[in-house]
């Protein structure tokens, strides 16, 4: 999986990018992540890529040209999605981070300060994607939720594939919440491990999961059960 983040700040990106499991899954071959910053590609002197909008009002909007330019000098392949990070889109979950560890390459907008140029909508025709019902200052955070949640759906990305396969919203569950782990001692200030993990009868703890999964999502999110 090729990743190409548009974005105003690239440090934010390959910050976090080179840390923990994102960094093993580069070092690895299985994901690869660039940056392109469209201050690159301002035809302005002063590199500027946004201006007040039209109408008046408040903030600044980005602008079209620098937009379009860093988009188009992407090298693309042919199996790509091109994600716009905005609130108006929609909303991100499960189901779509394993449609879209399909593709070969991701290519991700991030916005920043009042919103875009319409026309970058219009002409780009990206797809719109929400990572919830708040706005954030820049669409860095989005595009990184979407990086990290979509390549745990990768093979040999996680250290055990299996791992994502059973996480909460994930087909090993349903689409329910993720049952309760427990890990050494067996005892710890009067709370104790459940007899049933401690038996090695995996028949009897894979019950024992399936059944407070659905418990979990019951009382958590009984949204999900329909």
């Amino acid at each position: 999986m090729r990743y190409d983040v548009i974005t105003l700040f690239p440090e934010i990106i390959e910050g976090y990018c080179s840390q923990s499991i994102t960094k093993r899954g580069a070092q690895k071959g299985v994901i690869e992540i660039n940056t392109h910053n469209p201050r690159e590609f301002s035809l302005d002197k002063h590199k500027r890529v946004d201006d007040t909008p039209y109408g008046g009002g408040e903030g600044m909007v980005l602008a079209c040209q620098p937009i379009f330019d860093c988009f188009e000098n992407i090298e693309k392949k042919e199996n790509h999605e091109f994600i716009m990070l905005t609130p108006q889109g929609e909303k991100f979950n499960q189901k779509l981070a394993v449609e879209l560890s399909k593709k070969e390459q991701i290519i991700l907008l991030c916005g920043h300060y009042e919103g875009f140029d319409e026309r970058i909508r219009l002409g780009l025709k990206p797809r719109e994607i929400s990572i919830g019902d708040y706005v954030l200052t820049g669409g860095e955070l989005g595009a990184l939720v979407l990086i990290d949640s979509i390549s745990r759906n990768l093979e040999n990305y996680l250290g055990k594939d299996l791992s994502a396969h059973n996480d909460s919203f994930s087909e090993g569950l349903n689409g329910l919440l993720e049952y309760p782990h427990y890990t050494k001692p067996r005892e710890y200030r009067g709370m104790a491990v459940p007899e049933v993990l401690l038996n090695g009868n995996h028949k009897e703890i894979e019950n024992f999961r399936k059944e407070e999964s659905l418990k979990r999502t019951k009382t958590r999110r009984p949204d999900l059960l329909s």
